[in-house]
């Protein structure tokens, strides 16, 4: 194995990663009734969807991890996952 072919599969992963990181934060994004939002003081429904479909969609036709438009969108799913989904959960948890 050379050092290219390593680095190819580091790039791979590194892709696949970030795939599933914003695709889990759109499939889930979605699942949440969209009167939850504004409930937990998180934006809108819509406006989430978008950005992280918009973010998804970027990373497919945008294939590399390091570019600086799939970054932001990358900060903008984990920004979703780690503040936005746990306030979600606890605005739904309590119907």
């Amino acid at each position: 194995m050379t050092v290219f072919e390593l680095t190819g599969y580091a790039h791979l992963l590194a892709l696949l990663a970030v795939l599933a990181v914003k695709g889990f934060a759109l499939v889930n994004a979605a699942l949440y009734p969209a009167e939850a939002f504004p409930a937990a003081s998180r934006g809108t429904k819509p406006g989430w969807l978008i950005g992280l479909g918009v973010g998804f969609a970027a990373q497919l036709l945008i294939p590399t991890p390091t570019n600086l438009i799939n970054l932001a969108f990358l900060i903008g799913a984990l920004v979703y996952l780690a503040d936005t989904r746990p306030a979600l959960a606890e605005v739904t948890s309590h119907r």
